[in-house]
């Protein structure tokens, strides 16, 4: 997936070259270029190994491990789209790696959910509710009202989109994946209608995506951009899955501050990666920084 933003990111500037429409103002002539197809095929290799964890395992344990997408998109866009990586950013990665590290040793346990049945149970309940009515109100009014305002100058407009859709697609997985289970288990899954539903949700989920984390790439630098997308992601995923699947309902004390330590270090690592992206740094520099 961290490799993927990059001939995506190529394939934009070869259309900026041309003088054709770019995707931050609109455009979609992206998708007659061969390079952005390329790292789309490339995104879709690595969701589709993150679809199997998600249907085997907590979105908490399994969406942190994204912070070493951070790590080979910053290194990879300073090797080939020539994006600055100083002192800042390399500790930041390290320190992004240690979170994530950390996040998973204190990762909580969901709530066991076997069937159709039991997802549809829960996609009923009604602090998921107001939280999905939430989500779709504020992706809205970032649509229409801040994006056009915002969102050539601000980086936060379009991952915010990406973000809160995001964790929507997340909750599709999980219940795709328990579907798919059925399915080789020899149950008419094809027949329930919470399936088709939950894949319908998906299609459109991952289009928001798409569409709004290219005019994302498209204004700002990779380097600014998959770190942010990689905190506020998570962050919804998180609170997704805690209200949907109850993961932190029975977590122990230093599980709760392991989890919520290993998040913010890693917080603290995309904030270094991204606050300094600019800032030269030399010996000669260091008693003054000190």
């Amino acid at each position: 997936i961290g490799g993927s933003f990059i001939p995506k990111k190529k394939g934009l500037l070869r259309l900026c070259r041309r003088g054709r429409a770019r995707a931050g103002q609109g455009g979609h002539a992206y998708l007659q270029e061969w390079l952005w197809w390329a790292g789309l095929l490339c995104m879709g290799i690595g969701e589709a190994a993150n679809f199997a964890a998600y249907a085997f395992a907590p979105a908490t344990l399994v969406t942190p491990l994204g912070a070493l997408s951070v790590l080979v998109s910053a290194v990879l866009s300073s090797v080939f789209l020539n994006e600055q990586l100083n002192v800042h950013g390399k500790i930041g990665c390290i320190l992004s790696i240690l979170g994530s590290t950390v996040m998973v040793i204190h990762a909580p346990q969901e709530e066991e959910v076997s069937s159709l049945e039991s997802m549809a149970e829960k996609l009923k309940d009604p602090g998921f509710i107001v939280f999905a009515v939430c989500v779709l109100v504020s992706s809205l009014l970032l649509i229409f009202v801040a994006g056009p305002r915002y969102g050539q100058s601000n980086v936060l407009v379009y991952v915010l989109v990406c973000s809160a859709i995001g964790s929507l697609s997340v909750s599709c997985v999980k219940g795709l994946g328990i579907a798919l289970k059925e399915l080789f288990s020899g149950k008419p899954v094809l027949k329930e209608p919470l399936g088709w539903v939950l894949l319908v949700c998906l299609v459109i989920c991952i289009s928001v995506q798409i569409n709004y984390l290219n005019k994302a790439l498209d204004i700002f630098n990779t380097s600014v951009v998959t770190p942010i997308y990689y905190v506020l992601f998570t962050t919804a995923v998180m609170t997704c899955s805690a209200i949907l699947f109850k993961e932190w309902q029975h977590m122990v004390l230093d599980n709760i501050i392991g989890t919520v330590s290993g998040f913010l270090t890693i917080v603290s690592g995309i904030f270094l990666l991204h606050a300094f992206r600019d800032m030269p740094f030399t010996p000669d520099l260091l008693p003054l920084f000190l």
